[in-house]
């Protein structure tokens, strides 16, 4: 077994757990076969504190790369996420799962860690048949960062889908271009005034109020 690159990973478990042997086992041989550059293994029992300060509430907790796993997981798992660990392929399949498992909240907590993922979040925008989970993640994520300073880069990202073909996405794109507060997002959500959809005619309406509201000139 090869993989197309070698990452780092911990693993955190205590003596009770049924099934850290297991998961161990198969991450050892994994450094064994070249599959992980390195495995740091950690007994939470020893300690304590690592689990507060990770948020960790079962075992086995795992870590490869940036992404982060619980519970049992055979070889063939572990492999392929050390795999997709270093693509943008990886990253875009590692967020849609956990937005869809409803783990928003690890996603806020990944994107304060690295604000680049914020990509990713947007381009699950693109299917706009996306479970629900999906949808409903993005826009928590937009509420909580769309107005922060390191998002500007983002802005024109997103305001591509104010031409999406559906007229849900272009909807939602408008909305969350008023969350910005910025500028840069007036003539996008303006564009939309004059959309084939009454709807998306609503919501730029609405997103230009709110923009107002927010105290920036237009």
């Amino acid at each position: 077994m090869t993989a197309m690159h070698s990452v780092d990973a911990i693993l955190m478990i205590t003596s009770q757990c049924p099934h850290c042997a297991s998961v161990m086992k198969s991450m050892a041989e994994m450094v064994k076969q070249g599959g992980l550059a390195s495995l740091e293994i950690i007994n939470l029992e020893k300690k304590p504190e690592m689990a507060e300060k990770l948020g960790i509430r079962s075992v086995p907790w795992i870590k490869i790369g940036w992404f982060e796993l619980e519970g049992l997981h055979s070889q063939k798992e572990l492999q392929q996420k050390a795999e997709q660990a270093g693509s943008d392929e990886g990253a875009l399949a590692y967020i849609s799962e956990e937005l869809t498992a409803g783990r928003v909240n690890k996603v806020l907590t990944l994107i304060n860690d690295r604000h680049d993922l914020i990509g990713h979040v947007l381009s699950l925008m693109a299917d706009a048949d996306a479970k629900i989970n999906i949808r409903l993640g993005i826009g928590v994520v937009m509420e909580e960062h769309a107005a922060a300073d390191w998002f500007v880069p983002y802005i024109a990202q997103l305001a591509q889908f104010t031409q999406h073909k559906d007229e849900r996405v272009r909807a939602d794109a408008c909305h969350y271009l008023s969350l910005t507060e910025n500028k840069e997002a007036v003539p996008h959500i303006c564009a939309l005034l004059a959309d084939a959809s009454a709807e998306v005619r609503e919501v730029a309406e609405e997103s230009l109020q709110e923009l107002r509201e927010s105290g920036l000139q237009l």
